[in-house]
């Protein structure tokens, strides 16, 4: 079974953005150090675009084969003119909007997500699935998460985007005691695991 994983950032008060899903507030804090450590531990969740940019485009896949993002986060890449935002994964956007695809790398999942993403998962291979966000998709999809990677900015927003647009519902995870990472600017990466 493969592992389906949000890797996302937030504020300290947990909102991925603001109330409008803007997140430039956390532009300020990618840099080297950050940079360095997606190279070399999470280099697949990097836009293909940027890979580019930073000469980073070899750098083979290490947790991740597959994404899954909503329209939103889709909709920023289609605003600069990118149709295939991630094309070293197979993508997935979850929209019951957007048809056809504008991209033949990108699949649309318009309807029963949660049974798309189980079998993506039900799927053999060494490599999992980074779910991008945004909330409304992590929250219909917060039973199916396996792991979490929070990438916590020092800084409070107040309100906002919540990592997890969904009801009142507690569910358990686990720290990863290992993989905690403390940044020079302040930024912390810290792993969940769900809790068996």
């Amino acid at each position: 079974m493969r592992k389906l994983t949000y890797f996302i950032a937030c504020s300290i008060d947990g909102f991925i953005g603001a109330p409008d899903g803007d997140a430039s507030f956390m532009y300020p804090f990618v840099d080297e150090e950050s940079i360095e450590f997606l190279s070399a531990e999470y280099p697949e969740t990097m836009a293909t675009q940027g890979r580019r940019a930073l000469g980073l485009d070899d750098l083979p896949n290490k947790r991740f084969d597959t994404i899954v993002q909503g329209r939103a986060s889709y909709d920023l890449a289609l605003k600069e003119g990118i149709t295939s935002p991630y094309a070293h994964l197979r993508e997935y956007v979850a929209s019951r909007t957007l048809d056809p695809s504008p991209d033949p790398n990108v699949e649309i999942i318009s309807s029963d997500l949660v049974g798309r993403v189980r079998a993506l998962k039900a799927e053999d291979g060494p490599l999992g699935i980074y779910l991008c966000g945004g909330a409304t998709v992590a929250g219909e999809l917060i039973d199916e998460v396996d792991e979490l990677v929070v990438k916590t900015y020092p800084v409070v927003l107040g309100s906002g985007m919540p990592m997890f647009a969904s009801g009142f519902e507690v569910s358990e995870f686990v720290p990863d005691a290992d993989a905690v990472r403390v940044f020079g600017n302040g930024v912390v990466v810290r792993t969940y695991r769900r809790k068996p």
